[in-house]
């Protein structure tokens, strides 16, 4: 039997100072830069592995480092940005990714490349955390599914083209131009924060004290209604940034395509998620942002199981790597709107602390992965052990948040969010 949907409100839990629109574009604006700097980088790590005479594993720590730097400087973006205010800590995290950026234009050995990528990765956190934390800070509900919906297909937009840019102006220019093409889009970034973004939370330096922090992330952490949507966006979008370690070396070392033709080739990756986003949109009016979510873990099995079926039983090709990896791609455009609203919605006063909370998750599961995959000698056994696990943990985290008992939930709670559950 399926239980009736809960009345959702629709309305904003603060003054709407901006509005849906410019939130989306805002917001998918900031979230873009991190994305954008791994499907810049990826097409150069083979060339960067000859240039600096070094391995493919050391080369791998580029990546690795940049998700750690990524998820844990969020644990410190995110409840900043709560207590002095949205602003002033994206165009402080802009800035190190800036020095970064500069700093790998004139690494001049692995070492120093792989300590600038970690400033990047510091810097690109306030992107995601920020974003998402002003989304809860305004909006809620299908608004926000709505919102975090239109966020993902601008967000496809750039790593879209950025694989491609990043191909061509390797073979063009040589691998330091592309974190010259970083430093301009973080430059960019913080011009539309200065002029395109209103500040969303008073300033309360409370928030940030160390024992405040301890307890909110203690609180988030053991709160099944942010643990299991979280650990859903977590394997689903985590999975897609473990494969940037691994696809470079599957479609280039072992299928043999050129920079260039791997940048084109990754747009099936990014126009899957973009035409999925586009569905869920158009579905979202009749069916609502929950039940689809359903629809995406589908997808996200498909996408696994196909992935170990093809690329066991066949030598790797572009079709039998990327056709399952699109499929998987589709599957997160329908989990994460409604699971990145569930995980949020209970935490207003703290929305930046909670995003940043689940974006350590996400960008540390892809860093987990990442470094998984390093394990494996062939990249194509990584592909087909690492992938499917965390996408069966996404779908297992997406059913047992489903059966979440819905009885203690009170308004104070603001969980507002439709459940339909089987009993």
């Amino acid at each position: 039997m399926t239980t009736a949907p809960r009345p959702v409100s629709e309305e904003t839990v603060s003054p709407p100072v901006m509005s849906e629109r410019r939130v989306s574009i805002v917001g998918g604006l900031l979230v873009a830069i991190g994305p954008m700097s791994l499907s810049l980088f990826t097409p150069a790590m083979p060339e960067i592995v000859h240039a600096f005479g070094s391995t493919e594993a050391v080369v791998k720590l580029t990546l690795s480092l940049y998700f750690a730097g990524f998820s844990f400087a969020q644990l410190v973006c995110g409840p900043l940005s709560d207590g002095i205010g949205r602003r002033p800590v994206t165009i402080a995290f802009m800035a190190i990714y800036l020095a970064g950026s500069f700093l790998a234009v004139l690494a001049p050995s692995i070492e120093i490349l792989i300590l600038a990528r970690f400033l990047q990765g510091v810097g690109a956190a306030a992107g995601l955390a920020v974003s998402r934390a002003i989304v809860r800070d305004l909006f809620t509900s299908e608004s926000s599914a709505r919102i975090l919906n239109l966020v993902g297909i601008i967000l496809s937009v750039g790593p879209a083209i950025s694989p491609t840019l990043g191909g061509f102006t390797l073979e063009f220019f040589g691998w330091h131009a592309i974190f010259l093409l970083m430093a301009a889009v973080s430059v960019s970034v913080m011009l539309i924060t200065i002029f395109a973004v209103r500040e969303t939370v008073s300033r309360d330096l409370s928030r940030i004290r160390p024992r405040a922090l301890v307890r909110i992330y203690g609180e988030l952490l053991t709160n099944p209604r942010f643990l299991l949507p979280s650990l859903v966006v977590a394997g689903t979008s985590g999975a897609i940034y473990a494969l940037a370690t691994i696809l470079p070396f599957v479609l280039m070392t072992r299928v043999g395509m050129s920079p260039t033709a791997f940048g084109v080739g990754m747009l099936m990756q990014t126009g899957s998620y973009f035409v999925g986003s586009l569905i869920f949109r158009a579905l979202m009016p009749r069916f609502g942002a929950f039940r689809l979510v359903g629809v995406g873990a589908v997808f996200v099995i498909i996408g696994a199981i196909a992935l170990i079926l093809l690329l066991t039983l066949q030598e790797p090709s572009y079709w039998n790597v990327m056709g399952p990896v699109g499929c998987y791609a589709v599957g997160i455009a329908f989990c994460q709107p409604a699971m990145m609203t569930a995980a949020m919605a209970p935490f207003p006063r703290t929305a930046g602390a909670a995003s940043a909370a689940m974006g350590f998750m996400q960008m540390g599961a892809g860093m987990v992965g990442g470094m998984a995959a390093s394990l494996f000698t062939d990249p194509v056994t990584a592909t087909i052990i690492v992938i499917p696990i965390m996408g069966a943990v996404a779908v297992g985290s997406w059913l047992a948040w489903r059966r979440i008992p819905e009885e203690g939930l009170t308004a104070s709670d603001n969980v507002e969010i439709q459940r339909y559950s089987d009993e």
